[in-house]
């Protein structure tokens, strides 16, 4: 069971994502990377979930029936499409102006979408379990990994699929993830990260250990220049990264 006296939350992560929530779903503002990122996450995500179901990779409603949390799920930018793949999607935030512009957004386009604000820790307590958990660009704004985890695997049913993405603590991180995007190209605001709080995969594979999941896939996430685009890649995971876990028959 989760110990209700932990937290994941960092109080001053909340303050700069807070600065710029109106600017969600501007594709050329605050989370415009986000944006980018989007088309080759969700192509993990369905992928991955698919895989694990059994579904039809030829149905457009794919994910029909399957209950999805998104964790740090922001102004909705993965609600929205996994909804539309047939997931029925909550998206939880710390955040609440986040959760009000991801409630406004989901509205004009007509989607139907649980949002709450709250965490992760208060929602693993609840009897509700999903069937499939995303945290996407979040336990690296956490103030307790290995905790986040946790919480994570006790928000799944038994037989649920974790999906986690975020950038690996490695000298390239360092250069691309804050000299470049955030002095360079100032493609987010100075101080959205700290590369001390980045995570390698092997960490998550250990935080993973005394949760019966294993990691099943990862792909690195690399940013083409030329093409102005994120592609998945089977190698090259020393900046961001996306990987699926699930628990091992054998309970090791």
């Amino acid at each position: 069971m989760i110990e209700s006296h932990k937290n994941t939350v960092k109080e001053e992560e909340i303050s700069q994502f807070q600065k710029d929530s109106t600017q969600w779903w501007d594709e050329d503002g605050a989370f415009a990377p986000l944006h980018k990122l989007n088309p080759v996450r969700i192509k993990f995500i369905r992928s991955e979930i698919i895989k694990h179901y059994q579904r039809d990779p030829s149905k457009q409603l794919a994910l029909k029936d399957l209950n999805i949390l998104d964790i740090g799920c922001g102004g909705g930018l993965v609600c929205e499409p996994l909804t539309r793949l047939g997931g029925n999607v909550t998206g939880i935030d710390a955040d609440s102006q986040a959760i009000n512009v991801a409630i406004r957004h989901a509205e004009k386009q007509g989607l139907a979408i649980t949002y709450k604000s709250t965490t992760s820790e208060e929602l693993s307590q609840k009897k509700k379990k999903y069937d499939v958990v995303c945290a996407l660009e979040i336990i690296e704004h956490v103030e307790n990994p290995e905790f986040f985890i946790k919480t994570c695997v006790e928000c799944l049913k038994p037989d649920g699929i974790l999906l986690i993405s975020t950038l690996n603590r490695t000298p390239k991180s360092f250069l691309m993830g804050i000299v470049a995007a955030e002095h360079l190209l100032r493609w987010v605001p100075k101080g959205t990260h700290h590369w001390s709080q980045f995570v390698k995969p092997s960490e998550i594979r250990g935080f993973l250990h005394h949760t019966e999941f294993k990691i099943r896939a990862i792909n690195g996430i690399n940013y083409n220049i030329l093409k102005g685009k994120f592609n998945l890649s089977d190698e090259g995971i020393s900046n961001n990264y996306i990987l699926s876990a699930a628990r091992t028959h054998s309970g090791k």
